[in-house]
């Protein structure tokens, strides 16, 4: 009975709660915090299926997106009640996403055109190579003026193209005038606040600038730039700000998340700008770097765009209001972080669980000359080379699992020096510290590795969902909301556990010297002009020294044949 009274009253000193929904590339989450501490009270997580039809393909179902983010909703709701909090105290719901994955769907019947396509897909070569050669010089930098991205197969735009272009369902959908394209946080926020029942069509800022279909400078869709990649400006949704109210949550009253009918979405930002609201780098020079499927290194620029010199992205940071100021922000980019521990566990059976690599790798404590370039999905930052594949190097007779999984940890690494140093570059200023979040932080031998690598502390906080965080956070600050505040007097001191580097320079500056050489074997793999079937689809004959070889099989069996059947004659 007292506890149940104790219970009781704790509730009431709770105050306002906001809500995120942080629907990533693995999986979808729904987290409760309360406003005034940040303090995380609950929340359910779901693992998301990838399918890979092809070789480089990458989709997801975006029911199955939407359908768990029903399910983290319902089970979080029922876990607060078991806890005895007040469901109708959350005043508000952010959303972050996983960026550039591709969505088309149908305004009259509320489905899916086809899967969702994942940021990572590379599907598109073909058609980014169609797009290069079209540029001036075949500039890949043709745009970046105004996107402050390179034209390549990571952004939405060349996905929304290749849909328009292989798809019969999207392109009825186009003529029809019932097509409704938008990453993933505009097909959650349509379907939330009532779907084909008047959903409401919108994405924000950070997503937006990530399509390359948004001119940063403007800060809106582009015409120029749709008609580059002749996509009609209809079926795009609105942009907003990241923190203002889209509209009003509309979930079936007979569940336990149905108390949430009624709430306003309120926030919204792409995963990494979230993950930088999060760990409250609003200062110009501070940086974070998330470590999730992919790596993703964000250094705040101010209220001016940046443009780099060495291979980053100029993207929006922020919009924390429809009337206050743009923050940009420059962006390495890595594609395989996280997913080469899935990788090694999926593919190759190395690892049972993620966890085990971290035991493996500690019990070798190097990775014996062995070099991991995880390149599965070519090469992001600084790079931009889609052409880069995997690679391992430096085996020998004496390697074994252990050390794959340290060199795999390693690359992770090593991928986020490359960014750093350019980076530092760009900004002329280098950093000092690094912040950082994600899954894989979890990790403590990658952190220190990843200290000594580059040879400055690495900050981890102790509340590791940033990125959900700075959802909320922008939920909650938004008008018509304002149970957060953003000022820098009101916000919580973050506590958190610094790693500190422990070898000496030289051998970290030697490991990575190693690591650049191996870079340039894993690139130029694949040959740059693809050879289509006619169905969209790439041949195998697309890399030039798989052709010749199955070409030189085939003659190869031909003469044998035709000597062996003189032998018996």
């Amino acid at each position: 009975m007292n506890g149940r009274m104790a219970a009781s009253s704790n509730r009431v000193m709770l105050g306002p709660l906001v809500a995120a929904i942080d629907q990533g590339t693995s999986s979808t989450r729904f987290l409760v915090f309360n406003a005034k501490t940040a303090e995380l009270l609950s929340h359910h997580q779901v693992e998301i299926k990838q399918s890979f039809p092809k070789e480089g393909w990458v989709e997801e179902d975006p029911k199955e997106i939407l359908q768990s983010v029903y399910e983290c909703m319902e089970r979080t709701c029922e876990k607060m009640t078991q806890l005895n909090i007040d469901i109708s105290n959350i005043k508000a719901i952010g959303v972050t996403n996983q960026r550039e994955t591709t969505l088309v769907w149908d305004n009259e019947t509320g489905e899916p055109l086809y899967s969702a396509i994942v940021w990572l897909d590379l599907r598109t070569q073909s058609t980014v190579e169609r797009l290069i050669n079209k540029t001036p010089g075949r500039n890949k930098n043709h745009l970046k003026h105004k996107t402050g991205l390179p034209i390549s197969t990571y952004f939405s735009a060349v996905k929304l193209r290749w849909l328009m272009d292989n798809v019969t369902e999207v392109q009825e959908a186009v003529r029809s005038h019932r097509a409704m394209f938008g990453t993933v946080d505009s097909w959650l926020i349509w379907c939330l606040t009532g779907g084909k029942s008047g959903g409401v069509h919108c994405t924000d800022v950070t997503n937006a600038s990530r399509t390359m279909l948004f001119n940063i400078h403007t800060m809106d869709w582009d015409p120029e730039l749709c008609k580059y990649f002749d996509i009609p400006m209809e079926i795009l949704p609105k942009v907003r700000s990241s923190s203002e109210i889209y509209g009003l949550m509309k979930i079936c009253s007979s569940l336990k998340s149905g108390a949430l009918t009624g709430v306003p979405i309120s926030g919204c930002l792409g995963d990494q700008s979230a993950a930088l609201v999060g760990q409250m780098c609003f200062q110009d020079g501070q940086a974070k770097n998330t470590y999730g499927t992919g790596c993703f290194l964000l250094r705040n620029t101010g209220s001016k765009p940046v443009m780099s010199d060495h291979g980053l992205l100029t993207t929006v940071a922020y919009k924390l209001g429809r009337d206050t100021p743009a923050c940009y922000a420059l962006e390495g980019s890595v594609a395989i972080a996280g997913a080469v521990v899935r990788w090694l566990k999926d593919n190759l059976g190395i690892v049972q669980c993620s966890t085990e690599i971290e035991k493996l790798a500690a019990a070798v404590g190097t990775s014996y000359g062995c070099y991991f370039v995880p390149a599965f999905s070519g090469l992001y930052a600084p790079y931009w080379e889609p052409s880069a594949r995997g690679i391992i190097c430096g085996l020998t007779q004496f390697t074994n699992r252990s050390h794959l999984s340290f060199a795999a940890l390693e690359a992770v690494c090593f991928q986020t020096r490359e960014i750093l140093d350019a980076m530092n570059q760009d900004s002329g200023i280098p950093l000092t510290q690094l912040q950082v979040d994600g899954g894989m932080t979890s990790n403590r031998l990658l952190m220190q590795l990843q200290a000594d690598i580059l040879c400055i502390p690495v900050v981890k906080p102790s509340m590791p969902e940033t990125t959900a965080l700075g959802a909320a956070m922008a939920a909650g600050a938004a008008e018509g909301v304002s149970v957060w505040s953003l000022k820098p007097e009101d916000l919580s001191a973050v506590t958190s556990e610094k790693f500190e580097p422990q070898i000496n320079p030289e051998e970290s500056e030697f490991r990575y010297a190693r690591w650049k050489k191996a870079v340039q074997k894993a690139m130029d793999w694949e040959t740059t002009e693809c050879i289509s079937n006619g169905n969209g689809e790439t041949s195998i004959f697309s890399s030039a020294p798989l052709g010749f070889y199955i070409l030189g099989s085939m003659f190869m069996l031909i003469g044998a044949k035709y000597i062996a059947a003189g032998r018996h004659y």
